[in-house]
């Protein structure tokens, strides 16, 4: 209610929607594109975890995923776009009054209410100064997709045992807290890893390593789930291949988008994304048969995750070559990180979100001090040298994995404060869908696809004989 009062006395000029000539068309269209992309992960992401869990918590797994969808665009468009790209307060947070309410996002890249992009403004942004030939609001849109996306992923740590209203409170104060900063630090012209030539394509820090290492501490802070995971099966494999083909198809908008331009680096990404998916979906299933397993559909939809996780911190800096070396060693730790049965002994990540998003995030940021230097360096003579660079990447990784989990183990239990976030053993035997949302998938009485969902009275039944 107040943000929609507010909304009412928040306005623009007459001449804010009036494209300036040094806009450029190709790259326009192609953001539009690009961002339309991105949007279409999140859901991809819903199909791929809710076809993971079992039966009786796919709409809640879905559900927390999707959700994000809204909660995080208000908050972007509230302030969430001046934490992250707002003028610099400190080389670590932006204004959130410049652009409250987007009254300042437009077709200008301008703060106040001049309209216009003359170099040397006094009241040009300066995020703007970085977008000058796309609309400010169209990369405001750009980056709402990764604050969306961002902390869906963290969900697949805890599924099957939060409660959503808990979940909710958590996502918005995670966004505030922990990515709008690590955006900033990250992207913003004047943030703290930008000044220590650390530098990130598309997310490899802000969204992969940043989620996995908070669903680290969440999976730490909720506690395991209380029936046994031995004799679980997903729901619906075929929702994961769906998922995983919505992913694939989105992440060429996430990186081939991240160049900001209908250029030669958006073609390059595009073309080491591709790659490095077919790579790791290729690792994932020999490796597995190498151990003996067999060739699973489970196993090539995540594989070919793993590989777009690994590319995504170097995506448009590195040859085609390097992308498929980088898939390659990436897969192959991610695969033995998943497999490390002391792993699962010491905490429950559900859908093993640490073990791939985490530490593939991590891991891209490490190749990228490696290989992405040459592309930096080529054209900018008294650049820092390649050691420099290497260690200021491993530097960061180091503040960002104390700062997040930290920061996030933190917000988790001040979340737990507020509203409790593990839902009750009842609850959870029941399953979410049920206890949270008064839904049932279809799939859950009789069909094989999964175990049947017992009723309340049978649940009490069984408390009372044990």
């Amino acid at each position: 209610m107040a943000v929609s009062i507010s909304g009412l006395f928040v306005g623009s000029s007459e001449d804010f929607y009036n494209m300036p000539a040094n806009h450029l068309y190709a790259n326009v269209a192609w953001m539009i594109t690009a961002t339309i992309f991105v949007l279409m992960m999140t859901p991809g992401l819903s199909f791929f975890y809710g076809g993971m869990v079992r039966a009786k918590n796919v709409i809640s797994t879905m559900l927390q995923s999707f959700i994000v969808m809204g909660f995080v665009s208000v908050l972007w468009v509230v302030f969430g776009f001046g934490l992250a790209f707002g003028d610099d307060i400190g080389h670590v947070i932006g204004n959130p009054c410049d652009f409250f309410m987007f009254s300042n996002v437009g077709v200008g890249n301008v703060v106040g209410n001049v309209v216009g992009n003359v170099v040397g403004s006094t009241d040009l942004s300066q995020i703007g100064i970085a977008t000058t030939t796309i609309p400010l609001a169209l990369f405001a849109l750009f980056q709402m997709k990764f604050a969306i996306i961002t902390p869906s992923l963290i969900t697949g740590s805890f599924a099957e045992r939060v409660r959503f209203s808990g979940y909710l409170l958590f996502m918005v104060l995670w966004t505030i807290v922990v990515y709008c900063p690590l955006a900033h630090c990250t992207w913003h012209p004047q943030g703290l890893f930008g000044m220590l030539d650390v530098h990130d394509y598309a997310g490899g820090i802000v969204v992969h390593a940043a989620s996995g290492i908070a669903a680290l501490a969440g999976a730490l802070f909720l506690g395991k789930r209380t029936q046994s995971q031995d004799s679980a099966k997903p729901a619906n494999v075929p929702f994961v291949l769906l998922g995983a083909a919505l992913l694939w198809l989105g992440w060429f908008g996430f990186n081939g988008g991240s160049s900001l331009a209908a250029d030669g680096i958006a073609v390059s990404a595009f073309l080491n994304t591709n790659t490095a998916a077919a790579t790791a979906m290729v690792t994932w299933v020999a490796f597995d048969a190498i151990r003996g397993l067999k060739p699973s559909a489970m196993g090539a939809a995540i594989g070919a995750v793993v590989g777009l996780v690994a590319i995504t911190p170097c995506a448009g800096w590195v040859s085609v070559g390097q992308s498929i070396f980088i898939a390659f060693v990436i897969t192959l730790c991610c695969n033995m990180a998943v497999a490390w049965k002391g792993y699962g002994k010491m905490l429950d990540d559900a859908l093993d979100v640490f073990p791939t998003h985490g530490l593939g995030g991590i891991l891209g940021t490490v190749f990228t001090g490696i290989f992405a230097y040459g592309f930096f360096a080529k054209d900018t003579p008294d650049m820092i040298s390649h050691a420099e660079f290497f260690w200021n990447h491993i530097l960061v990784l180091g503040i960002v994995f104390v700062y997040t989990f930290v920061v996030s183990y933190l917000l988790y239990w001040l979340t737990d404060k507020v509203i409790t976030l593990r839902v009750s053993r009842h609850s959870e035997e029941i399953g979410l869908d049920r206890s949270q949302h008064g839904e049932e998938y279809a799939s859950e009485s009789g069909t094989g696809l999964a175990e049947d969902v017992m009723t309340d009275d049978e649940w009490f039944r069984g408390i009372e004989r044990s």
